[in-house]
């Protein structure tokens, strides 16, 4: 996984202009900085994809004109830069390459995964982890309408911020979501500190919360997100030994 990291790591820098350098694997986890943005100048959207999808997609106005993006009447964003040509006036960040997730000055790149997914009529900015079955709301939005031409404004959640990726005190093209409190925390908060009952354990003739819901279950945490009830099945009780009487 370092080896990895390492490898990745310097191919950014070779594109991104720098010299490329050869760090000690004491130094892998410092090799990029974060440095504070003019958080006015971005904008964090949800592309529509398909009839249900949406990807994520980071704009940065470089110039002052034209605009890469203007807010529309119906509450969505107008993609502006599509109709241009934007070379010296916007950057996109379109995936991976160009976000990645930042906590307590630790880059998780490699171990977390950003992606927008669809809660009811809300849409959330959700970093998950194969390591973690917690999932992490960075951000949220709520849907005005569904238009392949309009995308989703998303707000991010008290405690992240963007934050420009950094080496040696030279700026790169990659963006993080970063927030200064630990992970741990950051999971506790987010219900995943506590410990996990199945679904049925607990006090007779009640429903166990949200938080207890087995978490890989994806279909039941959904229905709790929402805010929908959760049908259960009756099933009638009989006595086996009543014909027997």
């Amino acid at each position: 996984m370092q080896r990895t990291y390492l490898a990745l790591a310097g191919l950014a820098l070779a594109g991104a202009g720098l010299p490329l350098v050869q760090p000690s694997l004491a130094g892998a986890v410092g090799l990029f900085q974060g440095a504070d943005v003019e958080e006015e100048r971005f904008a964090v959207l949800a592309r529509p994809v398909g009839k249900n999808d949406w990807t994520l997609l980071v704009l940065e106005q470089l110039a002052a004109q034209p605009a890469c993006w203007a807010p529309r009447e119906d509450g969505l964003v107008d993609p502006a830069l599509n109709r241009f040509d934007f070379t010296g006036i916007c950057n996109r960040y379109l995936d991976s390459n160009g976000y990645s997730l930042r906590v307590a000055d630790e880059d998780l790149g490699t171990t977390y995964r950003l992606r927008v997914q669809q809660v009811g009529s809300r849409l959330e900015l959700q970093a998950s982890s194969p390591k973690s079955p917690t999932i992490l709301v960075v951000g949220r939005a709520e849907v005005p309408v569904r238009d392949r031409d309009g995308f989703v404004s998303l707000q991010l959640e008290p405690g992240w911020q963007l934050k420009r990726r950094t080496y040696q005190e030279r700026a790169l093209t990659h963006v993080y979501f970063a927030s200064p409190t630990s992970l741990e925390q950051l999971i506790a908060r987010a219900g995943g500190g506590q410990p996990y009952r199945p679904i049925g354990v607990g006090r007779p003739g009640t429903l166990p919360a949200v938080g207890e819901l087995d978490p890989r279950d994806d279909d039941t945490l959904a229905a709790g997100r929402s805010g929908r009830a959760i049908a259960l099945q009756v099933i009638p009780f009989t006595d086996d030994n009543e014909d027997g009487r």
